[in-house]
């Protein structure tokens, strides 16, 4: 615990330093006494130039709320808890279902997790589990008493006509199907995420707590057989948003003020049928967001689960640009959904909107640098700090993900150079997904590729 402490002290203050050199580079922050050329923006650019430049500057203050929020869930809670402490015994815990939904595309890779996580739970000293998977198609998983396997019939219409993996999952709810008591819980997992010891002790803990109906913890993505380093890499920020944004709206609010992932969700059994996933088509692209939303409508709490789960990044850079375009179209659908009130989402909203202007905001690269504008300093010390805040989470994600005492310093550095380089890969991809999610069709779900392909010599 102490060394978590340092080690977090060490990073809020490289946090702090990078944001002040960062504004100092930027020119946000002058430290000698030359004066900038000033240009006059009315005479150079003309009425209308002028208005679209202070336009597009003021779109960057869109991501305003979400940096702050993962300044301070970076900052305000310590980053490096180390290993989770069960605070009771896992013989007393409620029933535990962990859920599985797959199309039944990758029968293989089912199985192995499913025998990984049994392993998992029973190694932290689990015994009131079940795993159970839902899936399209049948996998024919091994007989055993702690594993359930639920094959949703094809002519299965849900009352909304729900579609995609929301259908499966309200499936799992309907009266003839669901097995489990109002007061069992159950653990929500995508096909390829596998738990670790710290993920099952810190949802013991959370279900033993029992103050709130929902939780979510920290997803990484660069533990086992790397697939692709460019997507994992990237995939740095989302490690940073976990730690940020979500621990802060949890332990703060307790309420999904930006929403959630749809993996490594942990429900009380109760609560999730009040719900529901039968949310109709809107509900069905982004089910997690949209599920998230009509809890918080009704007035259950979150909070932040300790310890991590595992996944892989996509695979190739084309299923990474159609897994950011359908979480686009999906929380799109949510935002403009009639049937939540505005009140709720409106700083899902926001950050929507800073997602869906992001080809014209990232513009301002380009136009700061060949149409400079005079601009107040307030707003130019606003901008410098939302620049420094999202390339730090690059960082953060790096030293989550590749500690520097597995690694050792050289590939550690490696691999922060490496995060650091796939920003402007980020950002063509993010604005090619999100052009294509705006004008495409919204409500269609692309499944990306989840298995390994492992070659054979003949």
């Amino acid at each position: 615990m102490i060394r978590g402490r340092v080690q977090h002290l060490l990073h809020c203050t490289f946090f702090i330093s990078f944001i002040f050199l960062f504004l100092v580079f930027a020119g946000a922050i002058i430290l000698d006494d030359k004066e900038k050329p000033y240009i006059d923006p009315w005479e150079t650019y003309g009425i209308y130039g002028t208005l679209i430049l202070y336009i597009l500057r003021l779109l960057t203050l869109l991501t305003i709320p979400q940096v702050l929020c993962n300044f301070g869930g970076l900052t305000l809670f310590n980053a490096f808890p180390g290993k989770v402490k069960l605070k009771g015994s896992p013989l007393l815990s409620p029933f535990i279902c962990i859920r599985v939904v797959t199309r039944g595309d990758f029968p293989k890779l089912v199985k192995d997790n499913v025998t990984k996580n049994m392993n998992t739970c029973l190694d932290v000293g689990m015994e009131n589990f079940m795993i159970e998977v839902v899936t399209d198609k049948a996998i024919n998983l091994p007989k055993h008493r702690r594993v359930r396997e639920v094959v949703v019939p094809a002519e299965y219409k849900t009352k909304t006509g729900a579609l995609f993996k929301s259908r499966a999952l309200q499936y799992c709810l309907e009266d003839k199907v669901n097995i489990l008591a109002d007061t069992d819980w159950i653990v929500h997992l995508d096909e390829e995420t596998l738990l670790t010891e710290n993920s099952v002790r810190g949802i013991l803990n959370f279900v033993l707590d029992g103050q709130h109906q929902f939780g979510q913890g920290l997803i990484t993505y660069a533990n086992d057989h790397i697939v692709n380093w460019l997507t994992t890499l990237a995939d740095s920020f989302r490690v940073a948003d976990d730690m940020g944004k979500l621990r802060f709206q949890f332990y703060i609010f307790h309420k999904p003020l930006f929403s959630w992932k749809g993996s490594y969700v942990v429900t009380q059994v109760c609560a999730e049928k009040k719900v529901s996933f039968d949310n109709g088509l809107d509900g069905s692209v982004a089910e997690d967001c949209y599920f998230a939303m009509k809890a918080y409508v009704e007035g259950y709490t979150f909070n932040f689960i300790e310890g991590e789960m595992w996944e892989k990044s996509p695979f190739t850079l084309w299923d990474f640009m159609q897994q950011r375009k359908r979480w686009i179209q999906g929380i799109l659908l949510v935002v403009h959904s009639k049937e939540i009130p505005l009140v709720y989402k409106v700083f899902l909203a926001i950050s929507c909107y800073s997602w869906v202007t992001l080809p014209l905001s990232t513009s301002n690269i380009l136009l700061a640098a060949f149409c400079p504008i005079p601009c107040p300093h307030l707003l130019d010390l606003v901008c410098g700090f939302i620049g420094a805040v999202n390339i730090y989470m690059y960082i953060f994600g790096v030293i989550k993900s590749f500690p520097i005492h597995r690694f050792g310093p050289l590939k550690f550095f490696m691999f922060v150079g490496g995060a650091l380089a796939t920003i402007p890969f980020n950002i063509v991809i993010e604005n090619i997904a999100v052009i294509w999610g705006v004008l495409g069709k919204k409500h269609k779900f692309y499944i990306v590729n989840k298995e390994v392909k492992i070659p054979t010599t003949v």
